[in-house]
């Protein structure tokens, strides 16, 4: 009895002297609150950038989407109505389906009787536009994606400035947790930047991708319009 209390007693002597390890978690709102009010005001404009960003990309998104539904018997029907002489009905078609195709192809219609070569500049002209329509605000989210990495290291940069002139004026004598927390608490500027360009660039390639293949409709659409008029009476 007297050798297992004794053992006991040296077991729990030996837990109190080990050190009690706490683990210390990282919040985002901490880290953007003790970042200084440098870090606080990098930290508010990419999220400014980044709601600018997510609303550009929705609201293209759909306009897009809207611009690429077309009737699949669209130039069928335009077909049918110009050979039989029906210009009025084939505008009237046009202006029901109000898309980038069908203003292209309305614009072709009004132009009928004058040479291929002016028919062909005016859809052009009309294609150019429409293009411009579809890429509005576009550019903003190129601009976003990379302009947000470089104002997220700025303020990186400038944590960086102000953690080694507290070193300096402190003549070395800084404490090293206090200097590494104020390094990493700026740190959360580059990350947040780097996480606003991200979703820029993906946005901005993916409305890329889908104006591209609205332009690939219309140019397609303006070639058969073209060989319509083409085709022997």
């Amino acid at each position: 009895m007297l050798n297992l209390s004794l053992q006991e007693v040296a077991e729990e002597a030996a837990q109190n002297l080990e050190p009690e390890t706490t683990e210390k978690t990282l919040s985002v709102l901490e880290l953007i609150m003790n970042g200084g009010v440098a870090a606080q005001v990098i930290i508010g404009v990419l999220f400014i950038l980044l709601f600018v960003a997510v609303y550009i990309y929705f609201e293209r998104l759909f306009a897009i989407k809207a611009a690429s539904q077309m009737d699949s018997n669209f130039m069928n029907q335009i077909r049918d109505h110009v050979a039989n002489g029906n210009i009025q009905g084939a505008k009237m078609l046009c202006a029901q389906q109000n898309s980038p195709v069908s203003r292209l192809t309305e614009k072709g219609i009004t132009r009928i009787g004058n040479p291929l070569e002016d028919i062909n500049t005016a859809i052009e002209n009309a294609g150019r536009l429409e293009v411009y329509k579809l890429e509005k605000n576009v550019s903003i989210l190129a601009t976003i994606a990379g302009a947000a990495p470089m104002i997220g290291f700025l303020g990186t940069v400038i944590g960086m400035v102000l953690a080694f002139h507290q070193l300096a004026t402190s003549s070395g004598q800084a404490e090293m947790g206090a200097l590494a927390e104020g390094i990493y608490t700026a740190m959360t500027t580059t990350v947040a930047g780097l996480i606003v360009g991200i979703i820029a660039y993906m946005g901005y390639n993916h409305l890329v991708v889908r104006t591209d293949k609205v332009v690939h409709q219309m140019e397609a659409t303006a070639v058969d319009f073209l060989d319509l008029l083409n085709e022997p009476a």
